[in-house]
């Protein structure tokens, strides 16, 4: 028996034999690798992995149906309408077909890795883009956050640092990392982090251009390590390592003063003097929304957003400025239009509330003459209401209350309607 060779250890799996460096554990009929293990311990967190997957894709939405849904709540905006959809729908796309490389132990699948499109919403204030965002959020059966760019900082400074985004979408996937992984996060106010050209170069800006260069790990892909505080720690128990690799990233300012710099890039400065030089003419200066419809990663450039930062946002969204036909379609045709939320409020008094179309259009060059867009019309309402919604509630006669135009403009007050009281029927009958 001891002169018998001793028969040498084979991986049952992968078939390499044992040695110094090739560790094997023994199990009752066989042997595995290092190699091995760790493969087949991939391969049983995919397992759970397209088990959760497959419960968040219940129903993948076409790009036609989301924005359908979009257009019951957002007035306008086609084109970043179109473009969002596109976006979540190919998120979809990747969420369904991903893991299947992973099937088994055999050789990587050939299948081509789908890269994501984070979109740039480009728009002044009150365009709906952050309303676009919160919208998908009830579209969309994965976890979505919002996160404000103005409170983010460099790591070590007073503020949020980056990696507070994907605490919020871990506590957003009710802390299951593999559903967070496949969340999309909005970034709102981005164009508030753009490296102000007045900055010296020798200081340090922690919320402009720090804040790009600290987000450029997140957004292009990255394992990152967080803590349930949002803090990054280098050891400990309590740490988690996230892949935002498939997470969509969307991100929207205001960026104000950017039309200029598309308008220096498309009609250069006349330089010529003298009597035979051309005057500028001012009616050929494109409107606003042709020049953010024509806005370049250059513009964005000189706008004050790094190179780096751009290049992770390929897609871009212009939104348009509202105008007053779609203010008034803002009031009146959302499911969440204003004049239907006030009519609500006036109608658990059961009291009635009526606008004309004056007092509409009053409304609408209000909110525009502020430049504060749709996001202007609660204040200019809440304004016009405030009165009659501190006295109707203490009245038990009023059936109705009108508003014109007049009293938008301040000349006269709403006009309120009384019910007839059983009093005035008993007076009428006694006077016939």
């Amino acid at each position: 028996m001891k002169n018998m060779v001793k028969e040498s250890k084979h991986c049952s799996f992968c078939g390499i034999e044992a040695s110094a460096s090739v560790p094997m554990i023994a199990g009752t009929e066989g042997f595995i690798c290092e190699a091995c293990v760790m493969l087949a311990s991939q391969v049983v967190s995919s397992w759970g992995k397209k088990k959760e997957l497959k419960e968040m894709q219940a129903a993948s939405p076409k790009p036609a149906e989301i924005k359908a849904l979009l257009d019951q709540y957002i007035i306008g905006q086609d084109l970043a309408k179109e473009i969002l959809s596109v976006a979540v729908y190919n998120h979809y796309k990747r969420l369904k077909h991903e893991g299947v490389k992973n099937d088994g132990l055999g050789n990587a699948a050939t299948n081509v890795e789908i890269g994501k499109s984070n979109v740039l919403l480009i728009g002044p204030s009150g365009t709906g883009k952050t309303l676009l965002a919160s919208t998908l959020a009830k579209i969309v059966g994965v976890p979505f956050t919002v996160a404000d760019a103005t409170t983010l900082t460099q790591a070590g400074y007073v503020g949020d640092d980056v990696e507070n985004i994907l605490v919020r979408l871990l506590d957003v996937a009710e802390g299951q990392v593999s559903k967070a992984e496949w969340g999309i996060v909005y970034i709102d106010e981005v164009d508030k982090i753009a490296r102000s050209p007045e900055q010296s170069i020798s200081t340090r800006d922690v919320s402009g251009e720090g804040v790009q260069q600290a987000l450029l790990r997140l957004v292009e892909g990255s394992h990152v390590k967080i803590t349930a505080k949002g803090r990054r720690k280098d050891s400990g128990n309590d740490t988690l390592m996230i892949d935002t690799s498939n997470i969509l990233f969307i991100a929207g300012g205001a960026f104000p003063g950017l039309e200029k710099h598309v308008e220096k890039r498309l009609l250069p400065p006349k330089t010529a003097i003298g009597f035979h030089a051309e005057m500028n003419d001012a009616s050929q200066k494109p409107a606003l929304e042709a020049l953010l419809n024509a806005t370049q990663p250059d513009d964005l450039k000189r706008f004050g957003l790094i190179p780096e930062f751009i290049g992770r946002f390929p897609v871009l969204a212009p939104l348009e400025p509202l105008d007053v036909d779609a203010l008034i379609q803002v009031l009146t045709e959302p499911k969440n239009a204003l004049v239907k939320q006030y009519q609500q409020l006036f109608a658990y008094d059961d009291v009635e509330l009526e606008f004309t179309h004056d007092a509409l259009v009053e409304i609408a060059e209000k909110a525009i003459a502020r430049d504060t867009g749709a996001r202007g019309l609660r204040g200019i309402m809440e304004h016009v209401l405030r009165r009659t919604m501190f006295d109707v509630p203490s009245r038990d006669n009023v059936q109705r209350c009108i508003v014109n135009a007049d009293v938008i403009k301040g000349d006269s007050e709403i006009q309120i309607i009384e019910r007839e009281t059983k009093n005035d029927d008993l007076r009428s009958s006694a006077a016939g």
